[in-house]
This record gives structure tokens, C-alpha cells and sequence, in this order.
């Protein structure tokens, strides 16, 4: 079929991708968990023992730990335990994914 002018919907999301990029915005739409993500990519190496983020965010252990939990769960942040602690870092692939969902034509998933 010949089209009058460039397809308008070419590099959009398909349902599954946009399923997939929802769930990650809709964990990074905390302003809390966006900080989160925030301090782990500023952090010395990329990695933060969740500890270290109670007091700089003002919350508790078990506050900190749910939002971890959520970021995690979305595949943003991954995690280590190291004895009693727990050190967590950003995973960039995912966060390249939101970039190019929402930079239409430049779209290339990894």
C-alpha cells in the first residue's frame, strides 16, 4: 500500500514495551525512589550500602528498604549483601530503555 507521506508511528512503543516502561515510571514516580535512584548514581563507584541512604532521605530503615524493594522489583537498581548489609547500585541498561521509549526514531531496545 503506498502511504501519501512518512508513516506517522514508525519506532513506537508496542504493548508489551509499553507495559514494561510503565512499570518502571511508575516506580521512579516516587519522589523518594527517584532520590534513590539519584544518590546511587552519584555515589562514590556507583554503589550505596542502604544504610547510608536513611539519613541524607530523613526515613527509616524499613521506608528505605520498601522503596529499594520497588526499585529493585522494576529491574532500576540491583543489590549485593556483604555480610549484614545490603549495597545496591543502578542498573544504566534500564534507565537507557526509559531514555529511548521516550525518543521516538532513536528506539533500539538492548
Amino acid at each position: 500500500m503506498d502511504h501519501c507521506c512518512t508513516p506517522l508511528f514508525e519506532g513506537v512503543l508496542d504493548e508489551a514495551e509499553a507495559v514494561e516502561t510503565a512499570s518502571m515510571l511508575a516506580a521512579l514516580a516516587d519522589p523518594m525512589r527517584l532520590r534513590i535512584v539519584s544518590m546511587l548514581a552519584a555515589a562514590p563507584d556507583g554503589v550505596a550500602c542502604g544504610c547510608d541512604l536513611e539519613a541524607p532521605l530523613g526515613l527509616s530503615q524499613p521506608t528505605v528498604s520498601h522503596h529499594l524493594k520497588v526499585l529493585r522489583e522494576a529491574g532500576l537498581v540491583a543489590n549485593e549483601r556483604r555480610g549484614r548489609w545490603v549495597h545496591y547500585w543502578v542498573v544504566p541498561e534500564r534507565l537507557e530503555e526509559i531514555r529511548l521509549a521516550l525518543s521516538p526514531g532513536v528506539r533500539e531496545f538492548v
